[in-house]
């Protein structure tokens, strides 16, 4: 196993377990306990997880934990939205996904297809998909944020002017039809901008509660966007605006 698929399987297990000793690491990936050792003092460097005698754990402030609180509001509707979603997925597609808790789960909706190639930035959902040899998996580097699990940054917005995607979904931290999609952070909003200019189509995920609201930073206008998938509780009036930007709703 590569180091950086180590470090994607160490986060994903301690984000679910909150830590975890370096003799469990090693025998879940089938390493060394001096290899854990030297991945667990990177990662700790990083400002990713929080280094303890014998192991590691989230820490007091952690993205793992931020995210792991934000999956669990409205999970139903970010599990509809997730389905209805990867029914806009051709075979064999090249995807685009960014992070966030909705698009966490349309991974999990594609974990099971066969022939996709998924390009995604986020490492939460690289730790759901690495175990799934049936699609094709490239994940964009870059720098960690520790809100959001995503890379982002120069690197990330070079890696990806490398590539052609069929469709690119993205979350978002706000959504309305005068101010478009906006998230919280300038350097996600410009990796976000980045894999919707490389894709042919853009998709976006947002539970109603986004709809109405209007983050820090802009993503792009909805002249942008093909398609909004969302939730039942979207106000008509919502509906009806977001509609006029030329943008398709379905509602999950």
């Amino acid at each position: 196993m590569l180091k950086a698929d180590r470090a994607v399987r160490i986060l994903s297990h301690i984000t679910e377990a909150g830590s975890a000793d370096v003799h469990a690491l090693s025998e879940l990936l089938e390493v060394s306990a001096a290899t854990i050792r030297r991945d667990l003092q990177e990662l700790h460097d990083q400002g990713l997880l929080h280094r303890t005698r014998g192991g590691a754990s989230t820490g007091p402030v952690n993205l793992e934990l931020s995210l792991r609180r934000r999956s669990e509001r409205r999970q139903e509707e970010k599990r509809r939205i997730g389905l209805a979603a990867a029914e806009l997925v051709p075979e064999g597609a090249v995807v685009g996904l960014t992070g966030g808790t909705t698009t966490t789960e349309l991974a999990r909706a594609l974990a099971d297809r066969t022939g996709i190639t998924v390009v995604t930035n986020a490492v939460n959902i690289a730790a759901e998909l690495i175990v799934r040899p049936e699609i094709r998996l490239v994940v964009i580097g870059g720098l960690a944020r520790s809100a959001s699990y995503e890379l982002v940054g120069p690197a990330a917005d070079r890696m990806l002017s490398h590539y052609h995607l069929d469709v690119a979904f993205i979350g978002v931290d706000g959504l309305t039809a005068q101010e478009g999609c906006t998230t919280h952070d300038e350097m996600e909003a410009q990796t976000d901008r980045d894999l919707l200019h490389r894709s042919r189509r853009s998709v976006v995920l947002a539970d109603s509660t986004k709809v109405g609201r209007v983050a820090f930073a802009s993503i792009c206008p909805l002249s942008g966007v093909h398609t909004l998938v969302t939730d039942l509780g979207l106000a008509v009036d919502q509906a009806r605006a977001i509609a006029k930007c030329g943008v398709k709703i379905i509602r999950a």
